[in-house]
């Protein structure tokens, strides 16, 4: 019986101590340090994060506001020209004396309108407004007609287009010089 521990002398000294498991929901010291850790390293990459999407944004590259459409001798008279709706956003008309550039964007909501050569109209998909070639509002929602943007002619004789400069018919700047180019050749 020497070998077995009594009450009164505790356990024996060649005997291994025993370490007690933690009781469920207790925590210990090592696991709250660890998830602090992990707390912090989050919050660090996070701003880490913001700071590098901050030092480099998306950039968006637009067409230049100011362009070269042609010489005049390239548009039919008394026709619409689309071809650089998709890549600068404008309609370039061409009278019997002269030029108009019109924006392509409906000035209901800003969708697209497409030209219909059969019904002579630009007509919106989105909510059925239409415009005359002109660029007057004549049916739908669209509370006023297209905006126009300056047309002047560059030194080399080309059509020069600035969207910098766009002139609203309501306002009565259809008639400012730059809203309508005066050509006859």
């Amino acid at each position: 019986m020497a070998d077995q521990e009594t009450p009164d002398q505790g356990p024996k000294a060649d005997a291994p101590s025993l370490v007690r498991a933690p009781l469920r929901g207790e925590v210990k010291r090592r696991g709250v340090l660890l998830g602090a850790w992990a707390i912090c390293g989050a919050g660090i990459t996070g701003m880490v994060g913001a700071l590098t999407r901050f030092l480099f944004p998306n950039v968006l590259y637009e067409p230049p506001q100011e362009f070269k459409a042609g010489f005049p001798n390239e548009y039919t008279v008394d026709a619409v020209d689309t071809r650089y709706k998709a890549s600068h956003g404008v309609w370039i008309v061409r009278e019997s004396t002269g030029f108009y550039v019109l924006s392509t964007v409906c000035t209901h909501l800003g969708c697209t309108p497409n030209w219909l050569q059969a019904d002579e109209k630009f007509k919106c998909p989105c909510h059925g407004s239409g415009f005359v070639k002109t660029g007057i509002n004549v049916e739908g929602p669209a509370p006023r007609p297209l905006e126009r943007y300056k047309v002047t002619m560059a030194e080399d004789g080309q059509l020069l287009i600035d969207k910098n400069f766009k002139f609203q018919e309501e306002k009565g700047q259809w008639t400012f010089p730059g809203a309508y180019l005066d050509f006859l050749g």
